[in-house]
């Protein structure tokens, strides 16, 4: 961008935080709007920004005289995107020896300016399912963006995957000799895992995370396994649904999703092999999957020559027909299928192709937008504030030129974002 374009991008970001700031009316007006509701675009609307809510969504006539007018233009304006699972904290594929290298601070530090690059992209709301830091850096970062001290998307989320002794958040590639702080929070019996959730709580996550099964991208440890046993299981969800905070799983084996619907997880993380009786069972207890699809495909694609994710480049390219034809089963059978990427900020556009991975699972284009909007809004409980495009819901809101129910990748090239009735990206043409 040159510096004229910068100087329009700054006056537009102050404008934005001004009229928010003094309660001033905002009428934001687009060729197309989804508003996360009905099934196809409303053309030519007006949506009406005060403080930091939507006070209307409708035609030319509801703009009061002395609004501020931002005219999109031939966009699609939607609902702010929502991630369901991505590592703010990860920053290299090698991520089970990286978060060794930096202080939780610096982690932190460099948190802060990933998710602000999410939040450019269009991702005003992201979940975080552990992140790879031996404290608490993740909810720190939650934290300071909550209190306003600066700009970045909502986050929720948990600060660790918990998992078993060998499992997918323990490091099983050093010597027994050897001490060295695991990237996710170990633990062993039922005493643990209780010590461990509270911890959790303590500490601010407001989501549990399990590693219910072993992993695709972690060393040592085989994803068709389950690895909590029934009790270490039960008991963090006791003490989960004690204190009030949700529990999403992490589960590729068909065993491991059954026994984590049955015990009252309320998403499953991945899915690969999602049986019949998983998509039933789901179905029946109205949980979500955040299946995590494109990962797979972009280190097939891209990160082929990875050392460190050598067993995730083998297990995607194996299973990958396998994982699309599962998901497929439970989109068609009306599971809670939701947008997650897995993926850490740092190229937020990649993220964005999950949309397209679900198209493929069956899902039409306005599905998946709404997979990745209302129900990720009804998936972290916030669907009375976030998620559509209605009066009374915060004003998240973000443009793409073009018609994504047309072709979806026009999603990657978000030019419009406002996160609670503040303009913080406006791209002219």
């Amino acid at each position: 961008m040159n510096s004229i374009g910068r100087f329009v991008l700054i006056s537009l970001v102050l404008l934005g935080s001004l009229a928010s700031a003094q309660g001033e009316t905002i009428a934001i007006v687009s060729d197309r709007l989804i508003d996360g509701v009905g099934d196809g675009a409303r053309t030519n609307t007006v949506v009406l920004v005060e403080a930091k809510t939507i006070k209307a969504v409708g035609g030319e006539g509801i703009i009061p005289p002395g609004a501020h007018r931002i005219d999109l233009g031939d966009a699609t304006l939607l609902p702010g995107l929502i991630d369901a699972h991505v590592h703010p904290l990860m920053w290299s594929d090698d991520y089970q020896t990286d978060h060794l290298r930096h202080s939780s601070a610096y982690k932190a530090l460099r948190g802060l300016k990933a998710v602000q690059r999410c939040l450019e992209a269009g991702w005003t709301t992201l979940r975080i399912p552990g992140d790879a830091d031996a404290f608490y850096a993740a909810m720190d970062l939650k934290q300071i963006l909550d209190e306003g001290h600066f700009q970045g998307p909502r986050l929720t989320g948990a600060a660790h995957y918990i998992s078993i002794s060998g499992g997918g958040g323990d490091v099983n590639f050093y010597a027994p000799e050897q001490v060295v702080v695991a990237d996710g929070l170990v633990v062993d019996g039922v005493d643990e895992m209780r010590k461990a959730v509270r911890n959790e709580i303590k500490y601010g996550s407001d989501w549990i995370k399990l590693l219910v099964t072993g992993a695709f991208m972690s060393a040592g440890d085989n994803p068709r396994d389950v690895h909590l046993s029934p009790e270490e299981l039960q008991v963090a969800m006791d003490e989960a649904n004690r204190l009030s905070v949700p529990v999403m799983a992490h589960a590729h084996s068909a065993e491991g999703i059954k026994q984590a619907v049955r015990a009252g997880a309320r998403s499953i993380e991945h899915g690969t092999f999602i049986d019949d009786e998983g998509v039933a069972l789901m179905k029946e207890h109205g949980t979500y999957l955040v299946p995590t699809i494109y990962l797979g495909d972009y280190y097939i694609e891209e990160m082929a020559d990875s050392e460190a994710q050598k067993k995730m480049v083998e297990l995607s390219k194996k299973y990958r027909d396998e994982f699309v034809g599962n998901i497929s089963a439970a989109v068609a059978a009306g599971v809670k299928v939701t947008v997650g990427s897995d993926f850490t900020c740092n190229e937020p556009h990649l993220n964005i192709r999950e949309f397209a991975a679900l198209v493929e699972t069956g899902m039409t284009p306005m599905q998946a937008i709404q997979a990745g909007t209302r129900l990720n809004a009804e998936l972290l409980g916030w669907e009375d504030r976030l998620g559509t495009i209605e009066p009374g819901k915060l004003a998240d809101l973000v443009a793409v030129r073009g018609n994504p129910l047309e072709d979806i990748a026009v999603l990657e090239e978000v030019f419009f974002v406002m996160k609670g009735g503040e303009v913080v990206k406006h791209i002219g043409e």
